[in-house]
């Protein structure tokens, strides 16, 4: 049964909470989790690149010298793609990059992300995970004192204003909330650092 420390907003390690083996203790399938990233980099392409085509350059369509007696190579257009500001031969055109992935492979994907940062010991619980006041120093020396350096996804069960706005400006440190939680989010981001009930909740809905 894999286990998560938990600490409290000072900081202090209060005990430890044992996770679900079966969002937390599977085997990660690492092709899935293959599918799931390559799947959500392509559904963040914007897909707007553009380019003009021999007929969208804009040129005369007049020949630009007759066919034979020149002696230099045949020519019917200014605007052709092996002439210099002429047309692209296989223009990129804006279009749409995304898919969609079967429902069952998402949710093996996202729990073998979670029992990957399980098995690394990279996800920590916090009974009460809140802030008083919006202070970004304050949630900074809070993430110092539970051992997480460098990057971290801080998980709420709801979107918090404070905690949110308390360390949006620390640089590595991500949140979200614990029904948008997604395997590109969990494996980019370091260590977990989730609220008690936000765990709860991930149990419940992806059990």
């Amino acid at each position: 049964m894999p286990k998560a420390n938990v600490f409290n907003m000072a900081g202090e390690k209060i005990g430890e909470i044992e996770l679900s083996e079966a969002i937390f203790g599977i085997e990660p399938n690492k092709s899935v989790l293959h599918d799931s990233v390559k799947n959500h980099l392509a559904n963040c392409r914007q897909g707007t690149q553009s380019a003009l085509t021999k007929g969208e350059v804009s040129f005369t369509t007049k020949k630009p010298w007759r066919q034979k007696g020149t002696g230099r190579a045949r020519a019917g257009y200014a605007g052709s793609p092996v002439w210099t500001h002429g047309g692209v031969a296989f223009a990129p055109k804006p279009r749409d990059y995304s898919y969609t992935l079967n429902k069952k492979v998402r949710r093996l994907a996202l729990k073998s992300a979670l029992s990957a940062k399980a098995a690394e010991n990279e996800v920590l619980v916090v009974d009460g995970l809140k802030m008083d006041e919006i202070k970004t120093k304050a949630f900074a020396q809070f993430l110092k004192k539970v051992g997480v350096e460098g990057k971290a996804l801080i998980v709420t069960e709801n979107v918090d204003e404070k905690v949110y706005k308390s360390a949006r400006n620390i640089d590595g440190v991500f949140t979200t909330i614990s029904t948008i939680l997604s395997p590109y989010m969990i494996l980019t981001n370091g260590v977990m650092v989730v609220d008690k009930a936000a765990l709860a909740k991930i149990e419940e809905v992806y059990a």
